[in-house]
């Protein structure tokens, strides 16, 4: 304390007392105590003063001092102040779920129930898929951003005034392309969306608090190396919080001093750790962006591919054909058996079809195709396909019948590029199925077993979507749209119009005939079509099967002979993985093994 009496003498008593604020922290004496020490002081002071002047006689009581009035103290809250922790959870809880978390549960959502494949399958490429849907997440997400920020503003948060608004956007739109990138990336690892939400927000939650907590007490310690800190941000979170911290921290000072926000020249600053974070988001989504493409492209195609598979995939020749020979059938025992006459011949009309090269004159060839699934735990391999060689020319509908379990699905799902063959090729117009698939999608048309629809769109827009990828458009989109759902009776009834979650399954059925069946689809597979269905859609639908049949291929799977017979210009019969025989309904072989 200090005391100023020159202003005093014996007539006129002033003094100017100096203190600071030792009194208020000084946790050693208790608050009553402490609350006393100046006007105590003042009190010996003033009478040591007095007595000096006036005599040893003269004495003061001085109970209590009172502090010069001064302007009264606006009660102000400035989000900014808090803008560290509190901001972060704001952004996690109402930024983040809505992109990562969703971005993540539709790219998952098509993957679990197969309708990335089903896109594939009709003509829908891995790069105008990522295009598509980056371009929807980027869009979705810079108009919250944007909304956001006005809003902020708006209601007057500093941390959004003060700050330069460029720094703001590109802080915010670079994070935001890192995080579809990483939705992208994770997506690969998830096969049920449960799993994916569960774990997105463990993500989203454990990493922002331990971000809140681990990046703002270094930073404030200063005791932490800042190499380390920055190392730190290389985590998505972390960076995150370290960006949000400096424009909170500049926005906090801009209300105690008045100094202006962020601006861009404050980069400069070795202090500000926000151009160490547009660095690093910036190199994240550059080194991030092909490996997620790559990830995504290996586990799209219904099988995990080696991580050499992408380069053999870019670094491919135009299709060939060659024969697949016996040393290529995994060690497995060929058993050589008696082939009925139809058999060898239809196995001597597919070698003569590959001797002088003429795949791409057929539809689709079959060259000694096999599927084995490996046992595990001591379980015995499954022969699911064993050698199966045909010839299909267009205009021709091929029906396999066959008990269940006797590798007609197996079949199927290795021509549409579900499954890869153990051994053996197919030709689809020309081109490999080992090789080619992506050349064939886009002229192939498919009934799956398992209906793969989107519970939330109609049966119109489905039609329309997959109309659009077989490069329809306009006028004439909606008449071949109309023209399908007739021919499948769903065009009365407002059935169109319903949600396909509405559908009963005798309608999800249908649908999957039409949507096999819209476009200029060549090759078309449908795997068991009429399941599930009333006798009356059933024979609707056969009309239409005939009628798409005429300059197009056809293989069907059924366990109807009528339904065969009243369809198929040609039947196989299929057991354990075998063809059986193969000939006309009317041969009287067929007819006796049905």
């Amino acid at each position: 304390m200090g005391y100023d009496f020159q202003d005093s003498n014996e007539n006129h008593f002033n003094v100017l007392t100096l203190y600071n604020s030792t009194y208020e922290n000084a946790s050693f004496i208790p608050m009553p105590f402490a609350l006393l020490r100046i006007p105590h002081s003042l009190n010996a002071v003033s009478n040591a003063y007095l007595q000096l002047i006036q005599g040893s006689g003269v004495k003061m009581l001085l109970d209590f001092t009172k502090e010069m009035p001064k302007q009264a103290t606006r009660l102000t809250f400035d989000f900014s102040a808090v803008a560290g922790p509190l901001f972060f959870e704001w952004v996690v809880v109402l930024l983040f779920p809505k992109k990562i978390q969703v971005m993540l549960t539709y790219l998952v959502y098509e993957k679990q129930h197969k309708l990335r494949t089903m896109m594939k399958m009709h003509g829908l490429g891995d790069g105008p898929y990522w295009i598509i849907y980056y371009m929807y997440f980027l869009i979705f997400s810079t108009v919250y951003l944007i909304v956001f920020v006005i809003f902020g503003s708006i209601i007057g948060v500093n941390f959004f005034k003060i700050n330069d608004y460029s720094i703001q956007f590109v802080f915010f739109f670079s994070f935001i392309n890192l995080q579809i990138v990483l939705a992208f990336l994770a997506s690969s690892f998830f096969s049920k969306v449960n799993t994916a939400q569960a774990i997105a927000y463990l993500y989203i939650f454990g990493s922002g608090l331990m971000a809140g907590y681990l990046i703002r007490n270094f930073i404030e310690g200063g005791k932490f190396p800042r190499h380390w800190i920055t190392v730190l941000e290389i985590i998505p979170a972390f960076s995150l919080y370290r960006g949000l911290y400096e424009l909170g921290q500049y926005a906090v000072r801009s209300s105690e001093t008045g100094s202006p926000g962020m601006r861009w020249s404050d980069l400069n600053d070795h202090m500000n750790g926000m151009r160490d974070v547009l660095i690093i988001i910036i190199l994240e989504w550059l080194v991030l962006l092909p490996v997620a493409y790559y990830f995504d492209y290996a586990s799209s195609v219904g099988h995990r591919s080696s991580p050499l598979s992408i380069i053999k995939h870019l670094l491919k020749k135009d299709p060939t054909w060659r024969r697949i020979t016996a040393n290529e059938i995994d060690g497995k025992d060929v058993h050589i058996e008696m082939e009925k006459v139809d058999i060898i011949k239809e196995r001597e009309a597919v070698d003569q079809v590959l001797q002088q090269q003429q795949t791409s004159g057929y539809a689709v060839v079959c060259d000694d195709l096999r599927k084995v699934y490996h046992g595990k735990d001591g379980n015995p391999d499954k022969f699911a396909v064993q050698g199966v060689s045909l010839a299909l020319p267009y205009g021709e509908c091929l029906g396999i019948l066959g008990p269940n379990g006797a590798g007609k699905s197996s079949f199927i799902s290795m021509m549409i590029g579900f499954v890869k063959p153990t051994s053996g090729n197919a030709f689809v117009r020309g081109f490999s199925i080992q090789n080619d698939m992506e050349k064939i999608y886009s002229s192939m048309g498919v009934c799956p077993q398992n209906d793969m629809l989107w519970e939330t769109l109609t049966g119109r827009e489905h039609l329309q979507f997959y109309g659009r990828l077989k490069g329809l458009s306009g006028s004439s989109l909606d008449l071949v749209v109309d023209e399908s759902l007739r021919s499948v009776n769903l065009l009365h009834g407002g059935a169109p119009d319903k949600q396909v979650k509405k559908y009963s399954g005798g309608m999800r059925r249908r649908l999957s005939v039409a949507i096999s069946l819209i476009g200029d689809a060549k090759v078309v597979y449908m795997d068991e079509p009429s399941t599930g269905l009333d006798p009356a859609s059933r024979k609707s639908l056969w009309s239409a099967v005939k009628q798409a049949k005429q300059d197009r291929a056809i293989i069907l799977t059924t366990h109807s002979m009528e339904e065969a017979e009243t369809l198929c210009d040609r039947l196989c019969i299929m057991v354990d993985g075998k063809l059986q025989c193969i000939g006309t309904p009317k041969e009287n072989h067929v007819a006796a093994h049905s």
